[in-house]
């Protein structure tokens, strides 16, 4: 089992699930986890009813997600996508509860502010799943990344000088 938001660290957590199904010859079963914008108490409060579809958008976002990290082969394990309204957390741990499971889970960096204004996904699995969670790290790679990229936006780099002069 393993969420899927599309993210950096949950395709390389996405990616460690279907290894593991792979390994162990399990069905991989895909969770997105989907909240209305503004949230539950926003969405009772609104007048009118919403004319876009929340859970097909999800739904159709977790398929974008599994294109993304495997094209359009697929993962190459059997697998199934679940699509369910809630909170992150309570929705993974839920979801992960039959003997033999394992929640795999990306565990992205967060910064303070981040961690002071949105809680922990992976604590709350680990504090509360009933079976193993297996948090995979941010690939070092990222963080390369996100360096340069924050680096070019101070310098204003323009890629195109890399390739004058080139045959």
């Amino acid at each position: 089992m393993s969420g899927a938001r599309g993210r950096p660290g949950s395709l390389a957590a996405l990616h460690r699930a279907v290894d593991e199904a792979r390994r162990t010859r399990a069905e991989l079963e895909v969770v997105l986890a989907w909240l209305p914008p503004n949230g539950e108490l926003a969405q009772r409060r609104q007048v009118l009813p919403s004319t876009i579809d929340f859970r097909q958008a999800s739904a159709d976002q977790l398929l974008e997600t599994i294109d993304a990290a495997f094209g359009g082969a697929g993962p190459g394990v059997p697998w199934q996508g679940v699509v369910a309204r809630g909170l992150p957390g309570p929705v993974l741990v839920e979801s992960a509860d039959r003997p033999g499971d394992l929640l795999v889970i990306g565990a992205g960096r967060r910064g303070g502010l981040r961690r002071l204004l949105f809680p922990s996904v992976v604590r709350h699995c680990v504090a509360h799943a009933a079976c193993p969670v297996l948090a995979v790290p941010p690939s070092p790679l990222l963080g390369e990344l996100d360096s340069a990229h924050r680096l070019g936006r101070w310098l204003r780099f323009d890629a195109r000088r890399l390739t004058e002069g080139a045959p």
